[in-house]
């Protein structure tokens, strides 16, 4: 469709420019020690990992562990420290493996605008390469020597299979709540961005006020991150999305703008999602009818006010740290991820 949300004038556009710039250095040492991990004598091992891994994400995530790492001071008076280094390469191997299990799950045929892997080489080696990427996430984990990041980065991995599960649950039951559907992106999304961004003053010993702060903005950025996508997969550009526009619907996933439209909406635009989302009957033009229930029932226009309350929430939680360049650049990460629905 390609349709642009149409929620008022576009605003200058904010970026992640600075953040990009702040974290430059460590990023490159990321990106080197990604490359040397996905390293394997099984052929297909590389050949899987590197055709996600090299298809142009913004590695958001880990940027966001070596940003926090540097507001706290970590690696500051010793260049050589690498245990950011590490988190960062295991956050983005974490990232990556759920991305290549959530497109067999799906059935997804495009990620980042490429062919899914799982299109390429089948479902079974994307699930095996992306147990294999769990491992190595686990074993530079370890070579930290933190426990506390070990559990914190484990217990994500666990809390986001379970919000894996708690999605196929819910999946095609237009009656799931807003309170049901916000536990399962909590999980899914925002838990490792929690995590990405609380392991840092954990490694730089900072106080549990920081490390908690840090967590709280994490958590809250992925929230808001996940409420635009779901908002941009009816009324984005597949560019925007990294996946064609309106797979949500033709999966019969349930998102924050078809809980709205179905609480608000008449007895026929419920009677319409059962035949689409429950029952996957869809017809010629019945996204297009998707979204036009949708705007009637302002259920995007309202699923991007909830994002911005969590941006908010989010640009909150760094109000104890002093003003500098990371921290305003750790803000501009907000607007960015926010204004991606303009």
């Amino acid at each position: 469709m390609g349709l642009v949300l149409p929620f008022g004038e576009k605003p200058s556009e904010p970026g992640i420019e600075a953040l990009v710039g702040l974290v430059k250095d460590d990023m490159n040492r990321v990106n080197a020690l990604i490359l040397s991990r996905t390293g394997s004598d099984v052929a297909m091992i590389p050949e899987v990992a590197n055709h996600l891994i090299s298809s142009g994400g913004k590695r958001l995530r880990p940027m966001l562990t070596l940003a926090m790492a540097q507001l706290v001071g970590y690696g500051a008076d010793d260049p050589e420290r690498s245990g950011h280094v590490n988190l960062a390469a295991a956050v983005e191997f974490m990232h990556t493996a759920t991305l290549l299990h959530d497109d067999v799950v799906d059935e997804s045929d495009m990620r980042r605008g490429r062919v899914a892997a799982r299109v390429k080489w089948g479902n079974e080696a994307s699930v095996l390469v992306g147990d294999f990427l769990l491992g190595q996430a686990f074993r530079m984990m370890v070579e930290v020597g933190s426990l506390r990041a070990l559990e914190i980065l484990s217990d994500a991995a666990a809390i986001i299979a379970e919000g894996e599960v708690m999605q196929l649950a819910a999946a095609k039951n237009i009656e799931t709540t807003e309170d049901a559907y916000l536990a399962i992106i909590r999980a899914k999304t925002a838990e490792l961005f929690g995590a990405a961004c609380e392991v840092g003053p954990v490694i730089g010993e900072r106080p549990a006020a920081e490390a908690a702060a840090c967590r709280s903005y994490g958590m809250n950025l992925g929230v808001a991150f996940q409420l635009v996508d779901d908002a941009l997969d009816y009324g984005g550009a597949a560019a925007k999305l990294g996946k064609n526009t309106g797979d949500d619907f033709r999966e019969g996933k349930i998102t924050l703008p078809v809980v709205l439209s179905v609480r608000r909406g008449s007895e026929a635009d419920r009677a319409f999602f059962r035949r689409t989302l429950e029952r996957g009957e869809i017809a010629e033009g019945d996204l297009e009818e998707a979204l036009a229930i949708m705007r009637r029932n302002r259920a995007l226009e309202d699923t991007l006010e909830r994002a911005r309350h969590y941006g908010a929430v989010a640009r909150d939680a760094l109000a104890i740290f002093p003003d500098g360049p990371m921290k305003r650049a750790l803000l501009e990460a907000i607007d960015f991820c926010i204004r991606r629905a303009y």
